[in-house]
C-alpha cells in the first residue's frame, strides 16, 4: 500500500502508483515515467523507488 501523501512534502501521490506501476512493468524507463507523471521532487521520487508491495504476501496469514 503506497502512502496517500509523501512524508516530507506533503504532495498526494497514491493517484499516480497504479500508472506508474502499469507502465514501468511495460519496460519504460522509472525517470521519465515520474517525470511524465509530475514526481519532479526526490522525496516523492524516493517513496516510488523505495515502495515494496507487501499486501499479497502477508494477506494469506490474517
Amino acid at each position: 500500500m503506497i502512502p496517500v501523501r509523501c512524508f516530507s512534502c506533503g504532495k498526494v501521490i497514491s493517484n499516480s502508483w497504479e500508472e506508474y506501476k502499469k507502465r514501468t512493468g511495460e519496460g519504460e524507463d522509472k525517470a521519465a515515467v515520474m517525470d511524465d507523471l509530475g514526481l519532479s521532487r526526490y522525496c516523492c521520487r524516493r517513496i516510488f523507488l523505495a515502495h515494496v508491495e507487501l499486501v499479497d504476501t502477508v494477506a494469506p496469514y490474517q
